[in-house]
């Protein structure tokens, strides 16, 4: 039986990246980016992609747990691997530590290319903004929505050329009146996920076996779990 990768399109080029790193043949299936705005639909999607599954054996997460998106996550008939990680952003930073460390220096709103090129995201609405009120209060509104975070964080994958979006990035940070900065980022987690190195930070459902809220809550710290829970912040950037 085949091993496929579920993944977040907002992620695509990360995925990317490390396949060709990590050379695995594994075919992967992208999930529409914006599902994990309403974990509801992330959740029925997830298991839309999985009944239609054929002769599969095992199934790689290219996701965190999203909120409460994976809750009931399972597969009959393959076994289901899942990075513990809250959301996203771990994926891309290397850690759930690398993630709280840079959230605990100051209200951090991460950026990333796949999150500007698929999502729906605040910089998106400060140009819709824009165009349907102006400039005066569109900063207003977008000042409002950013409400405690005091920095854009970009990170650098090594997935795309940063440069590529710096200019829309800087630009926008300078316009909120915020701090900017870029830092490196990891594929690690994604690199154990398609090598199979499954070690304590990785979840294995066998199949038929259901993902539940104790094995959620279990996988992260007190800190993570609070905002696990609440999941109305679930949202690539919104950190």
């Amino acid at each position: 039986m085949s091993t496929i990768i579920l993944a977040c399109q907002t992620i695509r080029n990360e995925v990317r990246k490390a396949i060709e790193e990590t050379g695995v043949p594994y075919p992967v299936f992208y999930l529409e980016a914006g599902l994990h705005n309403k974990p509801e639909r992330l959740h029925a999607r997830v298991m839309e992609e999985i009944a239609m599954l054929d002769n599969v054996g095992t199934i790689l997460m290219a996701f965190g747990f999203c909120g409460n998106s994976m809750l009931g996550l399972r597969a009959d008939q393959a076994k289901i691997v899942i990075p513990k990680t809250e959301d996203c952003i771990p994926l891309l930073l290397g850690s759930s530590a690398a993630r709280l460390a840079l959230s605990r220096e100051m209200g951090t709103y991460f950026l990333t290319k796949g999150w500007l090129d698929y999502e729906q995201n605040i910089i998106w609405e400060y140009e819709r903004c824009l165009k349907r009120y102006g400039e005066q209060r569109a900063v207003r509104v977008m000042k409002t929505m950013l409400g405690h975070y005091k920095r854009f964080l970009l990170i650098d994958t090594g997935a795309y050329p940063v440069d590529s979006i710096l200019p829309r990035t800087l630009a926008f940070a300078e316009r909120m009146a915020m701090k900017h900065e870029i830092r490196r980022g990891s594929l690690q987690i994604l690199h154990k996920l398609f090598l199979g190195q499954w070690d304590e930070n990785f979840l294995v459902l066998k199949p038929g076996e259901e993902l539940t809220l104790d094995q959620v809550l279990g996988s992260l710290g007190d800190s993570q779990a609070v905002s696990q829970i609440s999941c109305s912040q679930n949202r690539m950037g919104e950190r």
